[in-house]
């Protein structure tokens, strides 16, 4: 059975990065270059005319940054997945892209198949989820307000169930529906219904900001 087509949209300021990603994304047979924006006000025009599947977001743009730009997409009707683009491991933009709805982040010198698969991963509806990553990113952005963001994050996951509180802590270790089922001996349709309700429960919109509140609550 042949692969569906993911329609992909690029913005960044940068002409060259655009042509690189374009060049490195349209050799794969299944994804859909279907139009790029160089700041973050055309990325929105573009995204609702094209209808992009997934949205390859860079974070520092004129007009609207990229996590504006990911907040606003996030909110339409039926959104597209967003993959933030960032120079640097650490940029300290990109937790605050995250807790917007973009589903992860690529490093702007990631290996051509990994952008590939990582394009794929997020079109299909699972994130990018790197718990070493999270964790730092985490502590990054660390402050004072520590004790009561954790206060915040263990009052909103005390709506979850017992079993739905294992599968969100799971998911912030970076476990797939695969790993996730192995692990709490259940099925993978069983694991998909959890994650479906936990994100309702919780009023978020991906796996990512799953494991941010995990994390926040100091449960992962």
């Amino acid at each position: 059975m042949t692969e569906p087509t993911v329609r992909l949209l690029i913005a960044d300021d940068d002409a060259l990065v655009r042509a690189g990603l374009r060049m490195i994304l349209a050799a794969d047979p299944t994804i859909d270059v279907v139009g790029e924006a160089a700041d973050g006000r055309t990325a929105i025009r573009a995204a609702t005319e094209l209808r992009p599947h997934v949205v390859l977001m860079d974070i520092r743009m004129p007009e609207l940054d990229g996590i504006a730009a990911t907040e606003l997409l996030r909110s339409l009707p039926e959104p597209p997945q967003v993959i933030v683009l960032t120079t640097f491991h650490l940029d300290d933009y990109v937790l605050a892209a995250l807790r917007a709805g973009a589903s992860g982040f690529l490093l702007k010198d990631t290996a051509p198949t990994q952008i590939v698969q990582a394009v794929h991963t997020v079109a299909g509806g699972d994130a990018m989820l790197s718990p070493a990553v999270t964790r730092r990113l985490i502590a990054r952005f660390a402050d004072d307000t520590a004790n009561s963001r954790r206060a915040r994050a263990a009052e909103r996951l005390d709506v979850l169930s017992d079993r739905e509180r294992q599968v969100a802590i799971e998911v912030a270790r970076g476990a797939s529906n695969a790993d996730v089922a192995a692990r709490l001996y259940m099925s993978e349709a069983t694991v998909k219904a959890h994650v479906s309700r936990l994100l309702t429960k919780l009023d978020l919109t991906n796996r990512v900001q799953v494991a941010i509140l995990v994390h926040d609550a100091g449960l992962a």
